[in-house]
C-alpha cells in the first residue's frame, strides 16, 4: 500500500492511462465532433433528396471504395504492431510493420487519385449536384488527414530507425499511432455512407 492506495488500485490506474500524449486526444476528439456534424449534416439533406443521392452513389465505384477502407483498416492494423513490437523492444519488426503501414497509405493515395480522376473526366464534379459537393469536400478533408497522417508516420519511422523509441520512451510512437487510428475510423464511417447507404 502506498499513501493508503493498495498497490493493485495504483497498477490498474496506470495501465488505464491513455496512449500518447494528452493533447493529442484533445485534437481527436475536436477532429470527431467536426466530422461527426459533417455526417449529421450529409443525413439530413439525403433525407429530403434521396433518389438523388442513391442516383449519384450509383456512379461510385464501392470496388474502389472497398479497396481503400482494406489498405486503411490494414495500415491501422500495421501501425498497432509496430507499437507492440517497439514496447517489446524488437526494432527492426516494428520499422518493418510501420513501413507497411505507410505503404498502405500512400495506396489509399494513389486509388483516391485514379477515382477523382475518373469522375472528374465522366463530367461529375464538385458542382455538379449536392451529393458530388459532399462526396468531393468530406473525402477531400480526409485525403488531407491520410497525407497529413502519411507524413506524421513516416517520420515515426525514421525517428524509430534513429533508435528514438523503445520500451520506456514511447510517447511520440504512441501519439502518431493514435492519430491514424482516427484517420481510418473516420473513413470506415464515411465509406458506407458515401458508397452503401441506400
Amino acid at each position: 500500500m502506498t499513501d493508503g492506495v493498495p498497490m493493485t488500485a495504483q497498477k490498474r490506474c496506470q495501465s488505464l492511462r491513455l496512449p500518447g500524449d494528452k493533447d493529442v486526444w484533445v485534437f481527436i476528439i475536436g477532429e470527431l465532433m467536426m466530422f461527426g456534424a459533417f455526417f449529421i449534416t450529409y443525413i439530413i439533406y439525403r433525407v429530403d433528396n434521396v433518389a438523388l443521392y442513391n442516383e449519384s452513389q450509383q456512379l461510385l465505384s464501392s470496388t474502389l471504395g472497398t479497396l481503400n477502407t482494406l489498405f486503411l483498416i490494414t495500415s491501422s492494423w500495421a501501425v498497432m504492431l509496430a507499437v507492440k513490437s517497439v514496447k517489446h523492444n524488437r526494432h527492426k519488426k516494428g520499422q518493418r510493420q510501420l513501413l507497411a503501414a505507410i505503404l498502405f497509405a500512400i495506396g489509399f493515395i494513389v486509388v483516391k487519385y485514379f477515382e477523382y480522376s475518373e469522375k472528374l473526366d465522366a463530367g461529375y464534379g464538385l458542382t455538379t449536384n449536392e451529393f458530388f459537393m459532399f462526396y468531393y469536400v468530406f473525402t477531400m478533408v480526409h485525403l488531407a488527414h491520410v497525407i497529413g497522417g502519411g507524413i506524421i508516420l513516416t517520420v515515426l519511422w525514421f525517428n524509430m530507425r534513429a533508435g528514438n523509441y523503445h520500451s520506456r520512451r514511447m510517447r511520440g510512437l504512441e501519439t502518431g499511432a493514435c492519430y491514424w487510428h482516427l484517420v481510418d475510423l473516420v473513413w470506415i464511417v464515411m465509406f458506407p455512407l458515401l458508397y452503401l447507404l441506400r
